[in-house]
């Protein structure tokens, strides 16, 4: 059975403060959108539903991620109904629909929605109602309320599909949400147990406990790479994107940017992916003579679309000559660029080995890199 997302991210959110809707605002180093898409993306298709307004801070909260955007309309039904029917086209089986403002959504939660639809037509996750209840006016307790058999719900919200499209299309509207649609469609909805942790970002004081969630929750890989490229006959060697003048140059199959094929190596490693060689085949003519900003913009590519970030690269150069430090600044910079990543998250430094072994001859140079990848 095909399983479809639809995240509906088109509302205001105006209690959470902050100078944009919620849903854009950044908790634990991205956009909380971000981090709900990240929980979902994993699905057949992902659908968000968002502001028209609202268009470029949701492309860059989506970037690398297979996520389709659609307008949504005036109420959150409205809004529901338009992503439902952008699923037309290909519908899926089944189809969850959940707010953009949860973005803790813990794996196994959104696994028991899943399993419920097996045997229901609906199925949502709720939180039993344990407190006592009070009903109050004018800052006064007027009375108490009998706490057994409330809930608190929760997102994500599952169905069948064609189901909630057909309850969605003949809705009179003012529903709370859409197990309410559905339940006045006639469909049964079973509840599965919700998770404290699946909490919705409402008030400002939610994005520290998100921060703390989404903090504790990371999946942190670190990589390590190195190379090796001799000196040849030539004038001037690259260096992590950086031509420097030099009486040799690098052999290598490609431009031999002994800095920059550590660093992808680096990254390919966090990933478990292997090496450069895996990917671009040194026996493979067409990356004869390559820029390696080929392969480096490759790895940061297949990083950020399995949804990991990547926090820092540190990458050490080991060689007598060139001087590095001079060029240092300009490699980080070069490097950042490529990578789309601030030059202070990118360290290029040298090292000599003390006249020691083939660095130390003077007969080429040595890299060391490791690379840091956050998932939250």
């Amino acid at each position: 059975m095909t399983t479809a997302a639809l995240i509906v991210a088109a509302g205001r959110g105006r209690r959470a403060g902050g100078p944009l809707p919620k849903q854009w605002q950044e908790v634990a180093g991205a956009p909380v959108a971000r981090h709900t898409l990240q929980a979902l993306a994993h699905l057949d298709q992902v659908v968000m539903v968002i502001h028209p307004d609202d268009q470029g801070l949701a492309e860059a909260a989506a970037r690398d991620l297979p996520v389709r955007l659609v307008h949504g309309g005036h109420e959150r039904a409205d809004s529901v109904r338009l992503g439902l029917e952008a699923l037309e086209r290909d519908a899926p089986d089944l189809v969850l629909i959940h707010d953009v403002a949860r973005p803790c959504l813990p794996p196994a939660l959104l696994e028991s929605v899943q399993e419920a639809l097996r045997t229901h037509p609906g199925a949502a996750p709720a939180l039993a109602v344990s407190d006592a209840l009070w009903t109050g006016e004018a800052g006064k307790v007027t009375g108490t309320r009998d706490r057994s058999g409330l809930f608190r719900a929760q997102t994500p919200q599952g169905f069948r599909y064609a189901d909630i499209l057909a309850a969605h299309r003949a809705h009179p509207g003012g529903a709370a949400d859409d197990v309410q649609v559905a339940r006045d469609a006639g469909l049964d909805v079973a509840i599965v147990p919700g998770d404290e942790r699946n909490l919705k970002i409402t008030t400002p004081e939610d994005f520290a406990r998100a921060e703390t969630l989404l903090r504790t929750g990371m999946d942190i890989r670190l990589g390590n790479g190195y190379d090796v490229h001799a000196f040849e006959e030539g004038d001037a060697v690259i260096l992590c994107g950086v031509e420097i003048p030099h009486s040799k140059k690098l052999k290598g199959h490609s431009d031999a940017d002994v800095g920059m094929h550590a660093v992808t190596d680096a990254i390919y490693g966090a990933l478990a992916e292997g090496d450069i060689g895996r990917h671009f085949p040194p026996s493979d003519p067409q990356w004869k003579g390559a820029a390696s900003e080929i392969f480096l913009k490759h790895a940061c590519d297949l990083a950020r679309a399995r949804g990991y970030a990547i926090s820092n690269v540190d990458c050490t150069l080991i060689c007598e000559r060139p001087k590095v430090g001079p060029h240092a600044e300009s490699m980080m910079a070069e490097m950042g660029r490529i990578m789309d990543l601030p030059s202070d998250r990118v360290s290029i430094k040298a090292t000599t080995s003390e006249r020691l072994g083939f660095t130390g001859r003077e007969e080429g140079i040595a890299a060391i890199a490791t690379a840091t990848l956050v998932k939250s």
